[in-house]
């Protein structure tokens, strides 16, 4: 089987309302969607993950123009050695950011045509799955301009409990203050028994930081994620262990070797690599052997279409627990549930929760059908 295609989709539909978080506007939802075709006729889908603020034109010009010509005519099952092929001759211009965001859509549906050769589901492949089915957490509570806060966040988190919803994360990053009484409100309103985690994008330093984690000791939240800039690896060394919250990052750290430093230095408690953003499926395995290692534990980030939703539920499924023990605690999935025109009908609303889980596919690859109809409708290079 050799591949005799490789195709880059950027969609990109624009939101009828925007909204916000610590970073600015996001004004519409978008991916770079890979599309690997081979003589055998079997297709495979990855997916290059597009951050709120992020055109998928970048990744796709390293695809086009970088690694479509070294692909060509290459074994789809040398995925291995395609990977360090890639990032070795995008080594001198990039090593993280996007290379290696699009290195992952490549790697991605490289395993979906694997997947498919051999008619086993990509957790088949890479070692076994620990579980059937994943704790999914609603990803939300982004913010509009005529809304009203925190009376608005109040009733979505309602709605994500009604839906069965066990966990939920919020959006902070808008000032300590402000932040400190949100969360507050929110888990007064929903009670003890519900996970919350908080997410303030990279909008504090290391002095405000500690006051968020301090002051909201007393509100039980599972993790506190990104509370610095990605660069700020010592930063998070000091504010790690001053409360009884998790700290988690790592969605803007990229592979194994950005991930090292962070491992060695024990400088997180949760490490949150995107399968779609750092690496894909061969370069996301090693990440989590290192972090099994170091006895870090792993809840990847996923933010994507249906495509990546459904190639992170694979990889979550080959996830150990940190340690294996009688009663583990086991990985989660974010589930986005903000607004996003194409994310469901990418896949044919082929992933929804049922009684509070998500069921791991065992269908062939990815393990869901892709609608090529929603890629040309929404595609815009």
């Amino acid at each position: 089987m050799k591949i005799i295609n490789v195709i880059p989709h950027a969609i990109s539909v624009p939101l009828e309302t925007p909204f916000y978080f610590a970073q600015g506007w996001v004004k519409s939802r978008s991916s770079l969607i890979v599309e690997i075709v081979t003589d055998s006729g079997i297709t495979g889908w990855g997916e290059s993950l597009c951050h709120g603020l992020q055109t998928p034109h970048i990744a796709a010009a390293f695809i086009e123009h970088v690694f479509k010509p070294m692909l060509i005519g290459r074994s789809p099952f040398d995925v291995e050695v395609l990977w360090e092929e890639m990032y070795n001759v995008t080594r001198p211009y990039g090593q993280g950011g996007s290379a290696v965001n699009a290195i992952s859509g490549v790697d991605i549906a490289l395993w979906d045509v694997m997947g498919k050769a051999l008619n086993q589901p990509i957790h088949a492949l890479i070692g076994g799955a620990f579980r059937k089915e994943v704790t999914p957490y609603a990803t939300g509570f982004y913010r509009v301009a005529d809304g009203n806060y925190p009376q608005d966040a109040i009733a979505e988190a309602h709605r994500y409990v009604d839906a069965g919803f066990e966990a939920f994360k919020l959006k902070i990053g808008f000032g300590v203050e402000q932040d400190l009484e949100f969360m507050r409100s929110i888990r007064e309103a929903v009670g003890n028994d519900v996970k919350i985690m908080a997410d303030a994008n990279g909008a504090y330093n290391a002095a405000s930081a500690r006051r968020i984690i301090k002051e909201s000791e007393d509100l039980n939240l599972y993790f506190l994620e990104e509370l610095l800039a990605p660069e700020d690896m010592q930063g998070y060394q000091e504010i790690k262990n001053l409360s009884k919250t998790s700290i988690a990052a790592g969605e803007q750290i990229f592979g194994k070797m950005g991930y090292r430093p962070w491992l060695e230095s024990r400088a997180l408690d949760i490490i949150q690599p995107d399968l779609c953003s750092s690496g894909g499926i061969t370069e996301c395995k090693k990440i989590a052997a290192m972090a099994q290692a170091s006895h870090t534990m792993m809840i990847p980030h996923v933010w994507g279409s249906g495509i990546g939703i459904a190639a992170s539920l694979q990889f979550i499924a080959s996830l150990p627990s940190t340690p294996l023990s009688l009663n583990p605690i086991h990985p989660m999935l974010e589930f986005d549930q903000s607004s996003h025109p194409f994310r469901k009908d990418l896949i044919c609303d082929g992933i929804k929760m049922v009684n509070g889980k998500v069921q791991i596919s065992t269908e062939p690859g990815i393990g869901v059908e892709v609608n090529r109809d929603i890629i040309n409708q929404y595609k815009v290079n």
